[in-house]
């Protein structure tokens, strides 16, 4: 097991990535908590519950409370959040309670905001299920729903008190999920470890066969990235934002298909090619790093195929949160292993970038 220390103005918690931590949560979190909470809810999915609930339930004395959240960004909502409330509200809940958010990204966020918003705030432990939740979005303190104007719109910084990333639970996660998840290592080493980009073109194989000594250094370096920029701005006030490479055009992309059609991080995959060319019309990265990083991305694909008008994408960004003033933010490739976020982007330069990410999409179909 390796354990990433995350430490910002607000909060310290560790991140554990390892093998069998599922089978031993309960007492686990009572050395974190120093007491048993009062009532102990856990969100998951159906599926998830399904699979896992006996190994999760294991050392438990008195089972958690259990809340279900379906799965897809259509339930990632208000009316979501209001109803887990009202539930935990029915069971008993009250500020002496725990919640655990034991799912993929979706269920994270959403846990993440429930914690924060109950009773002005209780803390909560992230139990991440997928790749992409392991070594994205169960680290750092980002909850939040979704409105019909945009995706994460509403939602807090409320970190947890701890994450525990047990790798034996993606042996049941379908291939698509895994390499969708792997597209946020991707980014990792782009924006920060050119040594974790040639990790992840030598050990491809390995990886993609769920090793598991390769994909517990890709999840390790992936988190250790994540926790050292957040360290430095826990808040997204600067340096935070550079974790957003692709994610302008991929949560434009996700909009426009009405969130029916991509997983996150493919939709992400499809932003970083955009992102990329947009670092080569800029000379922010050589032709060379331009092809190898996106043949990098392609090897970890395929990513599905899109059909969506120009014009549609380009307006969905101007609905991403990290735009202020009417400014769109952008996350730019500096070489491999830095970035930089830009706030100059001409009209031009994006339907640029788009439209070399659409016509990649359209080759996708051949």
């Amino acid at each position: 097991m390796q354990t990433i220390r995350v430490e910002t103005p607000s909060a310290k918690y560790d991140v554990h990535a390892g093998s069998g931590l599922l089978r031993t949560l309960a007492p686990r979190i009572q050395r974190i908590a120093g007491r048993v909470p009062r009532r102990v809810f856990v969100l998951t999915s159906p599926e998830i519950w399904a699979l896992w609930s006996e190994a999760f339930l294991a050392s438990f004395a008195d089972p958690p409370i259990a809340l279900f959240l379906s799965p897809g960004e259509q339930h990632k909502t208000m009316a979501s959040v209001e109803r887990l409330l009202r539930q935990m509200i029915t069971a008993g809940g009250d500020r002496g309670s725990l919640l655990i958010a034991f799912g993929g990204g979706i269920v994270g966020d959403v846990g993440g905001f429930l914690a924060a918003i109950f009773m002005r705030g209780i803390p909560y432990v992230q139990v991440p299920t997928t790749f992409l939740s392991q070594v994205d979005s169960s680290v750092g303190g980002k909850t939040g729903v979704n409105l019909p104007e945009g995706k994460n719109l509403v939602g807090s910084f409320h970190h947890p008190v701890a994450v525990f990333a047990d790798i034996d639970v993606l042996g049941t996660l379908p291939e698509r999920e895994l390499r969708a998840g792997l597209m946020e290592s991707i980014k990792a080493g782009i924006i920060r470890d050119r040594a974790l980009v040639r990790l992840m073109e030598e050990k491809a194989d390995a990886i993609l066969a769920r090793e598991p000594k390769a994909i517990e250094r890709v999840i390790a370096a992936s988190i250790r990235i994540k926790a050292n920029v957040v360290n430095r701005d826990e808040r997204e006030s600067g340096l935070r934002m550079i974790l957003n490479l692709g994610h302008t055009v991929g949560h434009a992309v996700e909009q426009a298909t009405r969130y029916k059609v991509l997983l996150h991080g493919e939709a992400v995959g499809w932003g970083m090619i955009a992102a990329l060319f947009l670092g080569l019309r800029r000379s922010t990265i050589s032709p060379p790093q331009f092809q190898r990083l996106e043949n990098l991305i392609h090897l970890y694909g395929p990513l599905p195929p899109l059909k969506l008008r120009l014009a549609k994408v380009i307006a969905a960004t101007g609905a991403d949160k990290k735009n202020i003033g009417g400014v769109r933010r952008f996350v730019l490739p500096v070489g491999i292993g830095d970035a930089g976020v830009v706030e100059d982007v001409s009209p031009a330069e994006l339907e640029a970038a788009v439209s070399y990410m659409l016509v990649r999409a359209r080759e996708q179909r051949a």
